[in-house]
């Protein structure tokens, strides 16, 4: 097979595998509440299908936030924190992947002139951007382990940097979901006694 032939037959695969990544990412965005009747119907296996959601939805704009305060109503507040801090970090470690494989295939120097917040003024190796650069809501961790794996940052920083903002943010959630559970429960024995 010549070479470029070869290439088209690349170009083909990668258009595909776009169509069907689009598909995929439009049926959960529709279907949301799938994800989290997976995850309650899950019984006994429902830590481990919580971790394989985490990286599943990495590549995808689906948070899994709800899937973290699920965890701590669920499980309590620590070993919910341990579920959702494993499962963000296998969902670090795919995005980062993701990053890389763009950057090899693409040969491509990204910019970083429209990131927000001044952070296009920090370098991507960075522990500042790495660490901070993840705190932005909505998907400010998706875009940093995505430019983190295009820029080649060392795996050992990328990771150590990683886990500790994800451990911040699962001791946040999970914290958070168990406790509003807990004035919910409570509101509700104040209102069976009548006070």
């Amino acid at each position: 097979m010549s070479e470029k032939s070869e290439d088209n037959e690349s170009k083909i695969w990668a258009v595909v595998a776009i169509f069907i990544f689009i598909l995929v990412i439009y049926f959960l965005s529709k279907h949301t509440h799938y994800i989290t009747s997976v995850l309650t119907e899950s019984g006994p296996f429902a830590p481990l299908v919580a971790i394989l959601l985490y990286s599943l939805l990495a590549p995808t704009p689906i948070p899994t936030d709800p899937i973290t305060l699920i965890l701590g109503v669920v499980y309590g507040p620590f070993i919910g924190v341990i579920i959702a801090w494993i499962g963000n970090i296998l969902a670090t470690l795919v995005e980062y992947y993701i990053g890389a494989h763009i950057n090899r295939k693409t040969n491509h120097k990204f910019s970083k002139n429209k990131l927000p917040l001044g952070l296009s003024k920090l370098p991507v190796n960075s522990i500042a951007f790495l660490i901070f650069g993840r705190m932005i809501p909505g998907y400010g961790s998706k875009i940093i382990s995505i430019l983190a794996g295009a820029y080649k940052v060392p795996l050992k920083r990328y990771l150590w940097t990683s886990a500790a903002t994800s451990l911040f943010g699962s001791i946040f959630l999970v914290y958070g979901g168990f406790g509003l559970v807990s004035i919910i429960k409570y509101l509700k024995i104040l209102k069976t006694l009548g006070l």
